[in-house]
């Protein structure tokens, strides 16, 4: 048995050195002083031996391999991961903008999908489903304590299947029975509306290739319609990020040419590294024409908010952090998310890869966005009650094993993985309809207009500071605008 568990053990460490050689990091040549371990190389080569002779039934060594990868990886921070094969077409899915479903935006309700929206044109929409619906059965299998994660997959799959939904509908008496072929999808990454005569409402849901084209679309439509823009919402509320050139075009289409946007900075000599409003920097070398080359001068003055909360996060705090530093926007909301770590894609085979996290991203003015994120410049509750359940959502700070600040000497504890996260929000969403944001009802949005307007701004006072502050930028509204002091109403201000 011995000879046996030597030889197998053997095997496993050649296997170990062979992914080991395949990760290819362009720090093997710069850090060529770092030997591998070769004592806990054969260690886990021990291991993988005597799970392939005692463990008690066989084990796929592919499956073992990939499961080492995978926690090795997983170990290091909360963002950093092994992806397979399906991980990788998913996030190249993501990236790209599509993916194939049957083209609806959902949230959870009483433990139900609800339908918040069907993408317009796609399968979903042809098939008649309707904002409000709750889809509580897929195939005939109940949703009922799935997870929203888990109910999304099942409803992608491969192009020209079909799924059957059972649709609970008001004014229905009966459940409708719903048959959908799935289609490929692609995701609208951009919103943009007048939600007044000369005030745009413009929406980024998540940083992806065609987010500055889609946004320059928008926009310049929007201008030809109606010239006189008095002000501009940036809402970048629960964007997760995404593609950084996207969040660099979105800052340049505001800001001067050529100014910093963001830097990061990381072990690596590549991973140190500053980033421009420059076609180079946003185009990402994809050898097309400058999007913004053809939006208006004039918005580059245009006033701007940019409404953020605790789901804004990465790309999205690039952009408010690069317009807050160059003091061309108000940021209104809540700290968001503070997601300020640099990942980068390293391919080991064709169908796989790591995303590892290499380095830290910093505003211009090199403030680390890791751990803390981006502070408003005047703090707004989601709500007019207050801020209902973005006030109750954990930051990268809470995540156990989240990457320190860099300022500081080592991170705080987290208390939480993402995993409890989401089973945390997702009980919590059952308890309050999440916020439509773009809509009438948008308590923050109609605070974004009211600061345009120089009208009184609802802020959440936090902290005597943070009121004084609130207060500066109210009353330099107010002074552009006219509005004279015994003209308005006082503030309303709501202790957290």
């Amino acid at each position: 048995m011995g000879i046996n568990v030597k030889s197998i053990g053997l095997i496993g460490l050649g296997m170990v050195a062979g992914v080991a050689a395949s990760f290819q990091f362009s720090a093997a040549a710069q850090r060529a002083e770092a030997p591998l371990p070769l004592e806990e190389l054969r260690q886990l080569a021990d291991v993988f031996g005597l799970i392939k002779t005692d463990y008690v039934e066989s084990v796929d060594d592919r499956k073992l391999v990939e499961d080492a990868i995978a926690g090795m990886v997983a170990s290091l921070d909360p963002h950093s991961v092994y992806l397979d094969k399906k991980a990788f077409r998913e996030m190249r899915e993501s990236v790209q903008g599509k993916f194939v479903g049957i083209g609806i935006e959902v949230a959870m309700e009483d433990g139900y999908v609800k339908v918040v929206s069907p993408i317009e044109d796609s399968p979903a929409y042809k098939a008649g489903l309707k904002s409000g619906d709750l889809i509580t059965r897929l195939d005939g299998v109940p949703l009922k304590g799935m997870t929203l994660d888990d109910s999304i997959k099942k409803m992608r799959g491969e192009p020209r299947t079909k799924v059957v939904l059972t649709v609970s509908r008001k004014g229905e008496d009966k459940p409708l029975i719903v048959p959908i072929v799935r289609e490929e999808i692609r995701v609208q990454s951009v919103k943009a509306k007048l939600i007044e005569p000369g005030y745009v409402w413009l929406r980024i849901a998540q940083f992806q290739e065609p987010t500055v084209d889609e946004m320059a679309k928008k926009l310049s439509s929007l201008y030809a319609q109606n010239p006189d823009i008095k002000g501009i919402v940036l809402d970048l509320r629960n964007d997760p990020g995404g593609v950084v050139p996207g969040a660099i075009g979105v800052s340049a289409a505001f800001l001067p040419k050529d100014s910093v946007i963001v830097s990061t900075n990381g072990q690596l000599a590549d991973s140190k590294h500053t980033f421009y409003a420059r076609p180079d920097d946003y185009l990402g070398g994809r050898g097309v024409a400058d999007p913004l080359a053809r939006l208006p001068a004039a918005l580059k003055t245009v006033p701007l908010v940019v409404l953020v909360n605790a789901g804004s996060a990465s790309a999205s705090e690039i952009v408010a952090g690069a317009l807050q530093d160059y003091k061309r926007a108000i940021v209104m909301g809540s700290q968001t998310f503070g997601k300020g770590s640099v990942q980068t894609l390293r391919q080991l085979t064709p169908e796989t890869a790591i995303k590892l996290t290499t380095a830290r991203y910093y505003t211009p003015k090199g403030r680390a966005i890791q751990a803390k994120g981006i502070v408003p410049d005047v703090a707004v509750d989601e709500t007019a009650e207050g801020d209902g359940l973005n006030g109750l959502r954990l930051r990268e700070a809470d995540l156990v094993k989240h990457l320190a600040n860099g300022d500081e000497a080592e991170a705080k504890p987290g208390r939480h993985d993402e995993l409890e996260e989401e089973l945390r929000l997702l009980a919590l969403a059952k308890k309050q309809k999440p916020v439509e944001f773009g809509s009438k009802n948008d308590f923050q949005l109609a605070q974004a207009l009211n600061h345009f307007k120089g009208l009184p701004v609802k802020v959440a006072r936090v902290d005597p500071e943070d009121d004084k502050r609130a207060e500066e930028i109210v009353g330099k509204t107010e002074a552009k605008s006219g509005v004279k002091p015994e003209d308005k109403k006082a503030p309303v201000s709501k202790t957290k």
